[in-house]
């Protein structure tokens, strides 16, 4: 009896323990979590603009030193340091009785040769009459053609240095050659200025409006260009356009024209240096910025996606399509220049796949998703 009671004790303890463990192995089973939730898009097609886009400098069209030409005090500065000039507007003045002096010397000195010449002219008429009258020798008329003859050209030296005192004189004013801004003044008014031999620089002015842009283009991207004007009949006048935008902004505001190519590609870099000019009327452009610059080449059909939705790897970029069964595929995809902040996909998609634009980083290739598609339009802006 107490062995049946026993073994019914022990029975009893099993079904218990049972019991237990099988409660302890509900409550402890994985559970695994739901897929993330995730965007799917499929990419916009539209038409779009391919551009060439560099990278280059701008630069002031015109840049001249004006230098002290003739030796004297600086008298003036008629100018304010940075200040927008027109042409011909005075700019600097050299004490000038010097020179006004040299003017009136040089004068004198015709006015002299004037005189003799005419007293030459006579005598020389009278001794040609004379002699052909035999009533005076050919000597007197040789002597007179002589003197005639020099005081013929002691004149036109002196309508010459008349001319260059002139000149000088005029070079003791400095004006503007052209309509733009002027630099600070290297030198103050009362030193002497252009002494020695030697010219003294008085200020820089330049021309701001229009602008230079000088950049350069490889071969790759000019055989580019060349490919698709190939089969365009272009009017030969024509300049092609370009855009500029500054390294502070992604906007390209400023609208200009290609204006100069060179003779040809520099061998040892692979790339052509070209030229744009950009109207500056607010002079809000300086020389010497660094500047983006678009060229546009074809309008074709594409596929566009948000760029945040695009990765980069070490093989190149890609994008996480989404498949029949929700599962993730890493897609690799060649990619071409942003368009309103979507990015061009030129090979690696036919259009019609489900991408993720939302909720990348949840997903992972080859893991599922739970997709939900993006609201009617353009792919949303992918976000983490």
């Amino acid at each position: 009896m107490r062995r049946h009671a026993k073994r019914y004790l022990m029975l009893v303890a099993l079904l218990a323990a049972s019991t237990l463990i099988v409660a302890c192995d509900k409550r402890n089973a994985y559970v695994p979590p739901p897929a993330p939730k995730v965007t799917v898009a499929k990419p916009l097609r539209k038409s779009v603009v391919d551009y060439l886009e560099a990278t280059g400098n701008t630069q002031a069209m015109q840049s001249v030193n004006l230098p002290a030409r003739v030796e004297g005090y600086l008298q003036a500065i008629k100018f304010q340091d940075g200040q927008h000039v027109k042409k011909d507007q005075l700019l600097f003045v050299i004490q000038q009785d010097q020179y006004k002096a040299k003017v009136k010397e040089a004068q004198a000195s015709i006015d002299s040769y004037k005189a003799t010449l005419t007293q030459a002219e006579i005598e020389y008429n009278r001794a040609k009459k004379l002699y052909a009258e035999k009533a005076g020798p050919d000597t007197e008329v040789v002597k007179w053609q002589t003197t005639r003859d020099s005081a013929i050209a002691s004149l036109e030296s002196a309508r010459a240095q008349l001319d260059i005192a002139k000149l000088n004189l005029s070079y003791t004013m400095i004006t503007a050659p052209f309509d733009g801004r002027m630099g600070r003044h290297q030198v103050d008014v009362g030193n002497l200025v252009g002494g020695g031999g030697q010219q003294t620089l008085l200020s820089t002015i330049i021309q701001d409006d229009p602008l230079y842009v000088y950049f350069t283009l490889n071969e790759r991207e000019l055989l580019r260009i060349i490919k698709a004007h190939e089969n365009k009949h272009d009017d030969p006048k024509g300049k092609a356009a370009l855009e500029m935008g500054l390294s502070n902004t992604t906007s390209y505001n400023y609208k200009g024209t290609l204006d100069y190519t060179d003779l040809g590609v520099d061998p040892q870099t692979g790339t052509l240096l070209m030229r744009g000019v950009f109207p500056n009327p607010k002079r809000d452009l300086l020389p010497g910025l660094f500047v983006r610059l678009r060229a546009p080449v074809e309008t074709r059909d594409a596929l566009l996606l948000p760029e945040a939705a695009v990765g980069v790897a070490q093989v190149g970029h890609y994008v996480l399509v989404v498949g029949d069964k929700n599962i993730v595929e890493q897609r690799p995809v060649s990619v071409g220049t942003v368009v309103d902040g979507m990015r061009i996909i030129d090979k690696g998609l036919d259009g019609s796949e489900r991408v993720i634009v939302n909720g990348i980083q949840r997903a992972r290739a080859g893991g599922e998703v739970t997709p939900e598609e993006a609201a009617p339009g353009a792919p949303a802006a992918a976000k983490p």
